[in-house]
């Protein structure tokens, strides 16, 4: 038998519906598996034990009696450090915050996951204020990919890539505010989606805005898929919630994409990919249209996307770090505070024109694409997971660069759903993501596509037993 640390939601689901694996015995064994894993990968910033059992006998006491309170109940799940939960401090990977905070508000998703049955495990790391794409904090120190330790797992959400990747249970609550969630699904091998703006409620309001979305990160799409529909449900604190009670991200898994018009860009804004990126990209293109959609080759041109990415998060960044005292800026992440020293220069003018005339004229141009075609395939990254230790490839310190991660922010300035997949291996074992994404509101589409193309693939990936 699997043992159930590697078990799906969906199959974990099943067997507390057939009485043949309880909630006690998979929470079990996911904490074992942190407890034996952790501390080599350093996933977690916190394990609470004694709570994720507690839920799990109580999920238990449910699924005997044949009442399940939620569609989730008694799945073992993470959720990223930047998210509240009750009773866990936030901490969002700084030595500015302190653990002297309110604990008793969970925010949207992670409420939604607790009505929902979800058994929380604990959190997982995060970068300082989820501002870079790799995985290191000055609090939680280096998380490290499960593939090769040598290697960052990505990030933001680099806990939640390499703890689903490592099999640390099945559920990861991620964020995304420039590929947060799309980077550590490419580098650690996992599904990760973004979902457009407004999908999963927020709360309380960050500075970012319209950039980031709450998500998930799992080892399959039908596990992304009901994770996304439960965290997706409304809530009062979010005026630019998405007020859809109907959604059904789940029952349309299996559509496929016969019939589909769907564009392939080889990259974007003429941004380099890696030789093996792009052969894996283009042969998952083809895998498409052997499975019944009408592919064509578009050249996709975003005008400084990175720019207008950069006056915004720069700004962003700068509303966190202006109200520091020196003694504080001191604890901070040095490109943080490159990034925020930046946004402190930016005018207003200049603000402004970023974040309403050039940002919309990106998403006019994608909404003009998405009426031909409905879905867009391209690479999730450039290339595979690099060395830990660097903020980006060819890190010599003293800069920040948005140009490495050239395909995920521009979907968090459109707002728009995407999503990362396994595609394939490189020579050296790593694995390579693929990117699809669909028009505001399309996560079905997006999520049907993604199971589509998981459903086909003659490759699997290999376990982490050598952990």
């Amino acid at each position: 038998m699997t043992e159930p640390f590697r078990l799906s939601a969906t199959a974990l689901l099943q067997a507390y519906g057939e009485g043949s694996l309880s909630p006690v015995e998979a929470t079990r064994a996911c904490l074992d598996r942190i407890a034996a894993l952790d501390p080599v990968l350093n996933a977690f910033c916190l394990v609470d034990e004694d709570s994720a059992l507690q839920a799990a006998r109580a999920s238990e006491a449910r699924w005997r009696r044949g009442t399940p309170c939620g569609p989730l109940d008694g799945v073992p799940a993470s959720v990223k450090d930047l998210f509240l939960t009750r009773g866990w401090p936030t901490m969002k990977g700084s030595r500015t915050v302190s653990r002297l905070q309110d604990m008793r508000v969970d925010a949207p998703p992670v409420a939604r996951l607790r009505e929902a049955g979800a058994v929380l495990l604990g959190k997982t790391t995060t970068t300082e204020f989820g501002h870079k794409g790799v995985g290191d904090s000055p609090l939680t120190g280096i998380t490290r990919n499960p593939w090769n330790i040598g290697l960052t797992p990505g990030g933001s959400s680099c806990g939640a890539g390499a703890a689903a990747a490592a099999a640390m249970g099945p559920l990861h609550l991620g964020s995304d505010g420039g590929g947060s969630i799309r980077i550590p699904a490419s580098f650690c091998g996992v599904f990760g989606i973004k979902p457009g703006h407004g999908r999963v409620p927020a709360a309380p309001q960050g500075f970012a805005g319209s950039l980031p979305a709450a998500g998930p990160l799992t080892r399959t799409v039908a596990d992304a898929a009901l994770m996304l529909q439960v965290i997706a449900g409304d809530d009062a604190r979010d005026w630019m919630a998405i007020p859809e009670p109907e959604l059904d991200l789940v029952s349309g898994l299996e559509a496929g994409v016969a019939g589909q018009r769907i564009a392939f860009a080889r990259t974007l804004s003429g941004a380099q990919v890696d030789p093996e990126v792009a052969a894996a990209v283009e042969a998952a293109a083809r895998r498409f249209a052997e499975l019944g959609a009408i592919v064509e080759e578009v050249a996709l041109d975003l005008p400084d996307a990175a720019g207008i990415y950069y006056r915004i998060l720069s700004v962003t960044l700068a509303s966190a770090i202006a109200p520091m005292s020196a003694a504080q800026r001191a604890l901070v992440d040095p490109g943080l505070l490159i990034i925020a020293d930046d946004g402190m220069r930016l005018s207003a003018l200049d603000y402004a024109r970023a974040l309403h005339v050039a940002r919309g004229a990106l998403g006019a141009r994608m909404r003009a694409l998405h009426a031909t075609f409905p879905l867009l395939l391209l690479p999730s990254m450039p290339g595979t997971a690099f060395p830990v230790g660097l903020d980006f490839p060819g890190d010599q310190g003293g800069e920040w660069r948005a140009d490495w991660t050239p395909f995920t922010f521009p979907f968090n300035l459109t707002a728009q759903p995407a999503a990362s997949i396994p595609c394939g291996l490189s020579a050296a074992g790593l694995p390579i993501g693929l990117q699809i994404v669909g028009p505001q509101r399309a996560e079905a589409a997006v999520l049907a596509a993604a199971r589509a193309y998981e459903a086909s693939r003659s490759w699997a990936l290999p376990g982490f037993d050598a952990f």
